[in-house]
């Protein structure tokens, strides 16, 4: 909450939300709009039912702002222009960039996992057995 109003404080707009509910145990889902890029909304790992949105009208400087996060965990991108797709997945600075898709979206076979502060390592099966497996080199000389 204390993020919430730290946002809307610093000039963003309140499109929804911004309240506890079930109690004053949870946060009501919220969207802030146009939040100050210090705000801890914009610049930290928020996690939970809270989101910001900002309007670009040049799409790489929306991927320059996406990138200038110290944080790289999943980037949602909705585009109908296939090559604007393709440019975010090659210019994005994520562990997994989802076209289309909320950033939220994963299936357990895939990669899951973040970069920069997000984290350096990936989660799923696979990636379990690796974490999980000591390499080993043995020789042996015949003779």
């Amino acid at each position: 909450m204390e993020w919430i109003e730290e946002a809307v404080d610093g000039g963003g707009k309140l499109l929804t939300g911004g309240k506890l509910v079930d109690e004053d145990r949870c946060v009501a889902p919220t969207l802030i709009e146009h939040p100050n890029t210090e705000a801890k909304v914009w610049c930290e790992e928020v996690f939970g039912p809270v989101a910001t949105i900002d309007r670009f009208s040049d799409f790489d400087e929306a991927l320059r702002r996406a990138n200038d996060s110290k944080f790289g965990l999943q980037a949602g991108v909705f585009t109908r222009d296939i090559g604007n797709g393709l440019k975010a997945g090659n210019t994005l600075e994520f562990g997994g960039v989802l076209i289309n898709e909320v950033p939220t979206f994963r299936a357990d076979q895939q990669p899951y996992g973040g970069v920069k502060d997000s984290g350096n390592t990936r989660e799923g099966p696979a990636y379990s057995v690796i974490e999980l497996t000591e390499e080993r080199m043995v020789t042996f000389q015949a003779g």
